[in-house]
């Protein structure tokens, strides 16, 4: 008997291996077949390998293949809209010959073509930013649209949010959409005031199993979006709640930047709102030629060009990483980044540190500390290589520095909801405005130079910290492609 039960116990162990060797090799080939980058191919194998039978469900669920199933929903909502694109004039090349290239290089990205704006303004906090919005909104006729990541249920929120309901009783059409994640504790209670005056409200993407997978949920939309009348545009870093109020919250208040836009230049925003739109509802409501009902092009022409950029997991191609890329790769003289959130990809960060050797003012404003530990920890890795290359790097706070702008040289200043990281870049949908031309790009200048008064040069070598510090750091940097 014994003979036996050490022949069985061989047996099942041979047929225990086998069975391991035969799904091993069948995730591998199953993997290979999807064609994804190197590193998510290896993530994906040996992730997989460790959850024999139970990894497929897995990677059905949360893995690319629902990410397909998504793009497909995305580009049935894109066709839904049919808005049709405009061509941005030549001059615009002729007059700003490196602006040129990037214009034409974002609108080969599916980017919306520049156009102009009569007005451009820039805030620093969030306090006039809410001023100036709700004036626009209660100045609306037609429409008001309105998407966010997180819009709160607190004094800033109460504030959008009857302003909102008193056009909608007046008949106006507002439509409020928000993010399933960022904005869950927006209950249905809240918005009732505004559904009761007839207003809609829409959830981008409820994330499959509701609060169970919340931690692995992708696919958001971080994106700060009103639209009002086809004419009125703000977008920007400033979410709807009192973290980005003075009045609210005193000097702990964010530092943050957003962006005002009057004329032709909102089609951008409006299109890029109507697409989520037709995506959470699922095409409900014919929305089409909405973009075009006040301002069109050639209309009120001013003397801002500015190009909206929108980006998300649903396109082959990342336009704002593309256009980061080029944007800090044709730098000349100066490049002046401020980014909450600083997790850059190899290619992001070779560009920095390439502009920075060959002579550019290159410089970054990070927070001291974000609301992120591991984000905090993986961004540090990237400091030592960078600051060694003659980047400049400026800690900001407290209280956080959350606004995504850009300078490049004196003819380019973006400002948008993309960070430099892969999250941004590639997880999530992000929208940003490049402003083409001397005065945005002085102006926003201005603002990063009165940042840096309240930060101070980093100077402490990321390898001078404690082996325990740099080891955790190096274990979030793993993470970055989920940051």
């Amino acid at each position: 008997m014994t003979l036996l039960g050490d022949l069985a116990a061989v047996a099942s162990s041979w047929a225990f291996w086998a069975l391991e060797v035969g799904w091993l090799v069948f995730v591998a080939l199953w993997m290979l077949h999807e064609r994804r980058s190197p590193t998510a191919t290896i993530a994906w194998v040996l992730g997989l390998s460790a959850m024999p039978l139970l990894g497929i469900p897995v990677y059905l669920l949360v893995g690319p293949r629902r990410l397909e199933r998504k793009k497909v929903r995305m580009a049935i909502a894109r066709r839904s809209v049919g808005l049709a694109r405009h061509w941005w004039e030549e001059r615009t090349a002729a007059e700003l010959p490196f602006a040129g290239q990037l214009a034409r290089l974002a609108t080969a990205r599916e980017g919306w073509p520049p156009e102009t704006a009569t007005d451009v303004r820039l805030y620093a906090g969030g306090d006039e930013t809410y001023r100036d919005m709700v004036e626009a909104i209660r100045a609306a006729r037609h429409h008001v649209h309105c998407e966010y990541y997180i819009f709160e249920p607190d004094r800033a929120g109460t504030r959008i949010r009857d302003a909102l309901a008193e056009r909608a009783r007046a008949g106006v059409k507002v439509r409020l959409l928000v993010d399933a994640v960022g904005s869950s504790r927006l209950s249905r209670r809240f918005m009732a005031p505004l559904r009761r005056a007839g207003g809609e409200v829409a959830r981008f993407n409820r994330p499959l199993l509701g609060r169970a997978l919340r931690g692995l949920a992708n696919f958001r939309t971080h994106r700060k979006i009103v639209v009002v009348d086809g004419c009125v545009g703000f977008t920007g870093g400033i979410n709807v709640t009192d973290d980005h109020s003075r009045a609210a919250r005193g000097e702990a208040a964010w530092r943050d930047t957003h962006l005002r836009l009057e004329g032709a230049a909102v089609h951008g925003l409006q299109a890029t709102f109507l697409e989520n739109w037709a995506f959470a509802t699922k095409g409900r409501g014919a929305l089409a030629g909405e973009a075009f009902q006040a301002c069109f092009p050639g209309a009120d022409r001013g003397g801002h060009w500015v190009q909206v950029v929108a980006s998300g997991p649903d396109k082959e191609a990342y336009a704002i990483e593309a256009f980061y890329f080029a944007a800090i790769a044709g730098a000349r003289e100066r490049l002046w980044i401020t980014t909450p959130y600083f997790v850059p990809s190899e290619a992001l960060a070779a560009a920095l540190a390439s502009a920075a050797l060959r002579g550019v003012d290159v410089r970054l404003l990070l927070p001291v500390r974000t609301d992120s530990f591991v984000v905090d920890a993986a961004g540090r890795t990237y400091h030592d290589a960078l600051a060694d290359a003659g980047v400049k790097i400026h800690l900001y706070g407290p209280p956080m520095v959350h606004a995504k702008t850009m300078v490049v040289d004196h003819d380019l200043a973006i400002v948008g909801t993309a960070n430099l990281d892969n999250r941004s870049l590639r997880l999530n949908f992000e929208v940003v405005a490049a402003l083409y031309g001397e005065p945005a790009a002085a102006e926003l200048a201005r603002l990063f130079e009165a940042d840096l008064e309240r930060a101070r040069p980093r100077t402490r070598k990321e390898r001078q910290d404690p082996f325990g510090r740099r080891l955790v750091a190096s274990a979030a940097r793993l993470l970055s492609p989920l940051l």
